[in-house]
C-alpha cells in the first residue's frame, strides 16, 4: 500500500471540524481539493467518515473511533519530520489554548500575556472557561496548558504544582464577623455561605474540615466564577471563602483568617504528554509557571 501522509492532515482536520469546508480552511486549500482528499480517505478506508445529517455532517462510528489515534499519529510525524528542533520566538507564528480557572485569568492571564507580546510578537493566546463537566480537549490536544486546583488523573496527562495560597474568608466592610474578637469556628460556621464550584457543587473541603470539629455551615447559593461570588458578598451578608491570592486583588472587601486549619489551596499546570519536548510549549510553559507563581508572592 502506497500511503500519503498528506491524507493524515487531511484526516485529522476533516474529524476535528466536522466539514469539508472548515478542514480546508484549517489546511488553507481549497474546498474542491478537500472534497478529492475525502474521496481518497474514503476509498482508501471503506469508510464514508462524514456523512450528511441536514445541513451538518455527522462522523462515522469509525470516525469517532480512530480520531485520537489520528490526531497522536499526525503529532508523531509533525515531531519526526520537524527540519529544526531551534525555537525563534521572533518569526513564532502560533495560537495557544490555555483552560485556566477564571480567578488565575484574572490575576496571572495580563502578567503572562504581557511577556508573551513582548518576546514573540506573533502568538496569540486563546483563554476559554472550564466546563462544569470533565472535557477531553487536554487529551484531544486541543487545550495546551491547564491551570486549576484539580491534578488530572489520567496517564497520558502531565501536571506539576507550580503554587499554592491559604484560604480567606471574603465579606463585605461592616459584616458582623469582622467584629468577632477572636473569630471563632462556631463564628464562621453560622454565617451564611456562597460557594464557588463551577459544577455546581454545595459543599466542599470545608465542609469536611468543619465536620471534623462538630461544625456544619448553611450554603445558600453556589455560583461558577469567584468574580461572582465576590459580588454576592459586596451586598449582603454572606461569606466566600477563597484562596488569598485571587480573592486579594478586591480591595473593597475585607479579607479574614480562617480559625481552624485547613491544607493551602494548591494551583496545577497541566498538559498532554505529546508536548512534553515541543520547544514552544516548553517556552510557554515556564512562561506561565513564572506568571502562575508570582500571583502568590
Amino acid at each position: 500500500m502506497q500511503l500519503d501522509l498528506n491524507l493524515l492532515a487531511a484526516l485529522d482536520a476533516l474529524l476535528e471540524e466536522g466539514s469539508v469546508a472548515g478542514a480546508a480552511e484549517r489546511l488553507y486549500v481549497t474546498a474542491p481539493a478537500m472534497s478529492r482528499s475525502l474521496g481518497r480517505i474514503r476509498r482508501t478506508t471503506g469508510d464514508q467518515i462524514l456523512v450528511r445529517t441536514g445541513r451538518t455532517m455527522t462522523p462515522t462510528p469509525y470516525a469517532v473511533a480512530v480520531r485520537e489515534q489520528v490526531h497522536d499519529l499526525l503529532q508523531q510525524v509533525q515531531g519526526v519530520l520537524a527540519p529544526s528542533r531551534e525555537l525563534d520566538l521572533a518569526t513564532l507564528d502560533r495560537a495557544f489554548t490555555l483552560r485556566w480557572h477564571d480567578a488565575l485569568v484574572a490575576r496571572s492571564g495580563p502578567t503572562l500575556l504581557a511577556t508573551v507580546r513582548e518576546q514573540a510578537p506573533g502568538v496569540r493566546l486563546r483563554f476559554i472557561a472550564e466546563s462544569s463537566v470533565d472535557t477531553p480537549e487536554l487529551r484531544r490536544g486541543e487545550v495546551d496548558l491547564a491551570a486549576a486546583a484539580d491534578r488530572p488523573t489520567s496517564p497520558e496527562l502531565r501536571s506539576e504544582r507550580v503554587a499554592e495560597t491559604a484560604h480567606v474568608i471574603v465579606v463585605r466592610q461592616e459584616h458582623p464577623l469582622t467584629r468577632a474578637d477572636p473569630l471563632t469556628a462556631a463564628d464562621y460556621a453560622a454565617a451564611e455561605h456562597i460557594t464557588v464550584s463551577r459544577r455546581g457543587r454545595l459543599s466542599n473541603v470545608l465542609d469536611d474540615a468543619l465536620t471534623r470539629l462538630g461544625l456544619a455551615r448553611r450554603v445558600v447559593a453556589t455560583v461558577p466564577t469567584e468574580a461572582a461570588a465576590l459580588e454576592f458578598v459586596r451586598g449582603s451578608d454572606l461569606v466566600v471563602t477563597a484562596p488569598a491570592s485571587t480573592a486579594g486583588a478586591a480591595a473593597d472587601l475585607v479579607l479574614l483568617s480562617l480559625p481552624f486549619a485547613m491544607p493551602k489551596a494548591p494551583v496545577y499546570l497541566s498538559w498532554h504528554q505529546r508536548y512534553d519536548t515541543d520547544p514552544a510549549h516548553l517556552w510557554l510553559r515556564e512562561l506561565a509557571r513564572a506568571a502562575l507563581s508570582e500571583m502568590v508572592r
